[in-house]
């Protein structure tokens, strides 16, 4: 589970922000919207963690920075030891300070029934700091600390600080970590077995999602025996959908071959999706015949939904972090609510699947979806950079059912500035 994010000097972030999925004090919705630490861990009194959290803004606020910068993350602990390029980082270019200075980034979070905290700061071309803490039976433990010595920006020299409790060759990995590399990443890639939790974690268990992906997971879902329950969330969505299926281009003899769903299981690897794949939906007509259309000829929502099945049936038995820039694109605010809703049900969201999702979709601001905790503000400061804060900075009423209207009339902030005569002078 995701206890917390946060991240400075990053595009348009140029302060530290947090994003936080610790419940405040509160017992709304305890028994649907807050996940408990797994037993057998001490001090559980103190792991009340959301199963969701909301980030409302205008544009330009920062809100999808915010989560590029979480897939940013992602990506470098992944395959920073592979990759030898430059790192993928844009700091905050507006403040001659930051501009030249290294963004930072850091994860605390629950696997395995341990406590992770782990960081860096880099520039794209050098990893500046790194740390990693652990909290077995929530006691803090270092594992290491690497910094990166004032005045060796030409060939980078680093001081590691490594805690009696982590295990195996860390000499062999620290002489194999590359400047812009982690040395998290590349302590895995040489077989430390103690470290690999937390590339799991990242790898296997957060998941971002941007808008318009290729939607692999869902022909994964397809093709894995799982058919039936893609098509279950598109029928549950009302999309008058009575199939799907898939038909596959055979580079052998160039035909496209209709292939049982239950029985074919394609390797996904490098080949694009959409070049070896065309899917398929079914309609009934009014006489009951069975009518066949590519899924792009569906409406811009029910390919939306397409790219969401696998995501969320993968995010709810996985025990996943799934992160969504724009949930309320092309969806109908009952359908967004709903996306919503699904991981607030203990029978359906259970074993810690969580949602981090940004929207303009304003109607699902009401205290009958959401605690007051788990809605979040984007904002742009005088600075142009982004500010981040809870609805609970404003400490609204609790009899307040519905936020949207006080949101909109700019009680809470992070809302656009707008002049009526603006198309007019």
């Amino acid at each position: 589970m995701l206890i917390y994010f946060s991240v400075e000097n990053f595009r348009s972030i140029r302060n530290d922000i947090t994003l936080s999925l610790v419940a405040g004090p509160g017992n709304e919705y305890s028994r649907s919207n807050i996940m408990h630490s797994p037993r057998g861990i001490r001090n559980t009194e103190k792991f009340r963690i959301l199963k969701s959290a909301v980030i409302y803004g205008p544009n330009a606020s920062g809100k999808s920075n915010l989560i590029n910068a979480i897939a940013t993350m992602k990506h470098i602990v992944v395959v920073s030891a592979l990759h030898y390029g430059k790192l993928p980082i844009t700091p905050f270019r507006l403040n001659n300070e930051t501009a030249n200075a290294p963004s930072t980034f850091e994860v605390m979070f629950l696997f395995n029934g341990v406590r992770y905290q782990y960081g860096f700061s880099a520039t794209e071309e050098v990893i500046h700091e790194e740390w990693l803490y652990a909290y077995p039976n929530n006691r803090a433990q270092t594992w290491f600390e690497r910094i990166k010595k004032p005045d060796t920006s030409d060939s980078p020299v680093y001081e590691y600080k490594f805690g009696s409790n982590l295990s195996g060759n860390k000499k062999l990995w620290k002489d194999s970590t590359r400047s812009n590399a982690l040395f998290l990443t590349t302590a895995v890639q040489l077989n430390s077995e103690q470290l690999q939790p937390i590339i799991t974690w990242f790898t296997e268990r957060l998941h971002v999602f941007g808008d318009s992906q290729i939607p692999v997971k869902t022909i994964r879902y397809l093709t894995s025996h799982k058919h039936q329950e893609v098509l279950e969330f598109l029928k549950n969505a009302d999309f008058a959908i009575s199939d799907v299926a898939i038909e596959v281009n055979d580079s052998a003899d160039d035909n496209r071959l209709k292939r049982n769903l239950l029985d074919f299981k394609p390797t996904l690897a490098q080949e694009s999706p959409t070049e070896k794949y065309r899917l398929i939906t079914y309609h009934m007509s009014d006489t009951g015949e069975r009518i066949e259309f590519d899924l792009s000829e569906e409406s811009d929502g029910t390919i939306r939904m397409f790219e969401f099945a696998g995501l969320f049936l993968s995010a709810l038995e996985q025990k996943q972090v799934l992160v969504i820039d724009e949930l309320h694109a092309h969806l109908h605010p009952l359908l967004a609510e709903q996306l919503v809703s699904i991981f607030h049900k203990n029978e359906i969201s259970h074993d810690y699947a969580q949602l981090v999702c940004a929207t303009h979709e304003t109607s699902l601001l009401n205290t009958e979806l959401f605690r007051r905790d788990q809605i979040w503000f984007c904002e742009r400061s005088r600075d142009q950079s982004t500010e981040l804060y809870p609805l609970t900075k404003f400490m609204p009423r609790k009899e307040i059912k519905n936020l949207e209207n006080s949101y909109l009339g700019g009680r809470y902030g992070a809302v656009p500035s707008l002049t009526k005569d603006m198309f007019f002078r």
